[in-house]
């Protein structure tokens, strides 16, 4: 005899209970409800009435194809029933009949849920001991290097290098997090979302609201007077830019904050000897990054790409003379 099994699939990463109407009304339907030990929708399920047996994987294939049913589970718990179910229906596809329901899923950036828990048993009692050693001053240097591995990833064209990367970075805002959840002045991760949410919309009024532009020079005109009504205490154009960058990308900002206000700042001169003195030096750099940006060109960048350049040469080099 051929049974029905409904597989109800539903993601703990929304609240226990949160479920379709369809998924609701099969659960109200079903004679036999099981679930693995531990499901997350236990509790809003018995609330609501409904009796679940708990099986274990092992005992829940059997329990199904012997007397069908309907099988609550979310998508982790599902892949070693899933599988050694397939493997039956394959040799014998007269044992069931699967109809598949999904009573709720994870809605764009649920994962992110995830990370945040792992975090938060990282720092918990219990936990790894480094991760609850760390700092904000201590996590600094990670923060900075996982970026520069980030545009590493970026430059060297491999997806899934980048996919690895931007994990890796985006762990570091949320342990920052963490660690200022513990302190009784602190705020949490969603605090930390909440209000770039709000700043993004709030700069966004052609988006979010009915403010038009007409270019990008609009854009940019308009975020930065909104920036500006913003932050009030900065007085100066170049208040409010990072000093720990590193030195060209400071330079380059430091002229593109003094270039948006059309100030006139002079260049310091440049001797005839740039390696003369650091000053000179210093001068001779700034007058360098100022006629990459009059170009169009990142001064960064084109150091970088030169200093990758270099380092390729050398192993050449190195190569060469080993070989040799």
């Amino acid at each position: 005899m051929t049974v029905t099994i409904h597989w109800l699939v539903t993601t703990p990463r929304l609240p226990a209970g949160m479920l379709t109407l369809q998924a609701w009304d099969a659960l109200r339907a079903s004679e036999s409800v099981y679930a693995a030990p531990g499901n997350p929708q236990l509790g809003a399920v018995r609330a609501a009435g409904i009796d679940v047996t708990e099986l274990s994987v092992d005992d829940a294939l059997d329990t199904l194809l012997e007397r069908g049913g309907l099988w609550l589970t979310t998508a982790e718990d599902d892949e070693p029933v899933a599988k050694q179910l397939s493997v039956k229906l394959a040799a014998d596809p007269s044992l069931a009949t699967v109809e598949i329901t999904f009573g709720s899923w994870d809605p764009p950036g649920a994962r992110l849920l995830d990370l945040v828990a792992v975090i938060d048993r990282l720092r918990s009692p219990g936990g790894c001991p480094w991760d609850r050693e760390q700092t904000h001053e201590s996590l600094a240097p990670f923060l900075l290097e996982e970026a520069y591995e980030t545009i590493d990833a970026i430059h060297s064209g491999d997806l899934d290098h980048l996919r690895e990367e931007l994990g890796d970075l985006l762990m570091q805002p949320l342990l920052h997090a963490r660690l200022a959840a513990e302190d009784e002045d602190g705020f949490t991760i969603d605090d930390v979302v909440a209000d770039v949410v709000e700043k993004l919309v709030r700069r966004h009024p052609h988006v979010f609201a009915d403010a038009r532009v007409d270019s990008i020079a609009d854009l940019n005109d308009t975020w930065d007077a909104l920036k500006r009504a913003e932050k009030p205490h900065r007085k100066f154009a170049v208040d409010g830019v990072a000093l720990s960058q590193p030195a060209l990308s400071l330079a380059a900002k430091l002229l593109s904050r003094t270039s948006r206000e059309n100030l006139d700042v002079p260049l310091p001169e440049t001797a005839a000897d740039p390696a003369s003195s650091e000053a000179a030096l210093g001068a001779a750099l700034l007058g360098l990054v100022a006629a990459a940006r009059a170009a169009g060109l990142d001064p960064e960048l084109a150091l970088r790409k030169a200093a990758l350049d270099f380092a390729d040469r050398s192993r050449a080099v190195e190569s060469g003379n080993k070989s040799g």
